[in-house]
């Protein structure tokens, strides 16, 4: 079996600015490595965004992010400003609670508090 540490995936945006400037007033990070690729992190978490002209499969991209707090991660959500923002209220299951939410490019955000 292959050990691994960390998994970060790389996620294609149409806008590199635009993708940015969302995941930042998440309260995330960025750095950038080059004109076309940023590193997004919060310390725990750390995932690429790309520039690129064909996004084939934007909608069907999806992550799933654990927190903590699902009422903190809400209210991060709503306080986003100057970007377009497509959430779904928080929705309650047997496993815990989610929050539907979507990038500027389509990417899908599964955030999520697992029930203890």
């Amino acid at each position: 079996m292959m050990n691994s540490r960390d998994i970060r995936p790389f996620i294609p945006v149409k806008e590199l600015n635009v993708s940015k400037a969302f995941y930042e007033a998440l309260g995330f990070e960025s750095d950038d490595t080059n004109d076309e690729m940023t590193i997004i992190s919060n310390g725990t978490c750390t995932f690429f965004l790309y520039q690129t002209v064909d996004i084939g499969t934007e909608a069907n991209l999806m992550f799933q992010l654990i927190v903590p707090d699902i009422q903190a991660a809400l209210n991060s959500i709503q306080k986003v400003q100057n970007t377009d923002i497509r959430y779904e209220p928080i929705k309650e299951a047997h496993w815990g609670k989610i929050i539907y939410l979507w990038g500027p490019s389509g990417e899908m955000w599964h955030i999520t508090e697992l029930a203890t």
